[in-house]
């Protein structure tokens, strides 16, 4: 076993390591009513009432069917809006 085995062991090592320690800080938390909510828990119920007002927005533009299919689109929007919430809010 030479000196570059060796080393490249070592570096494999402290890499997997780090990519394990990477997430260990607190979880975004906040206290309502004495219980800790989890912040994607918001995140997730105003992304879904973000939907709504954008399907509402759709109905009145009259172009909600023009989109796709509803199966689709709704749950795709939710999505976006959840994590682009996230993202801004505690990133």
């Amino acid at each position: 076993m030479n000196g570059t085995s060796r080393g490249w062991g070592v570096k494999v090592v402290a890499s997997v390591l780090v990519l394990l320690s990477a997430g260990c800080r607190a979880a975004p938390a906040f206290d309502i009513s004495g219980s800790f909510f989890p912040a994607w828990m918001l995140c997730l119920v105003v992304g879904i009432a973000l939907t709504f007002a954008a399907r509402y927005g759709l109905m009145r533009l009259q172009i909600a069917d023009e989109v796709g299919p509803p199966a689709l689109i709704y749950p795709c929007l939710v999505a976006l809006f959840t994590c682009l919430l996230w993202l801004l809010l505690f990133r």
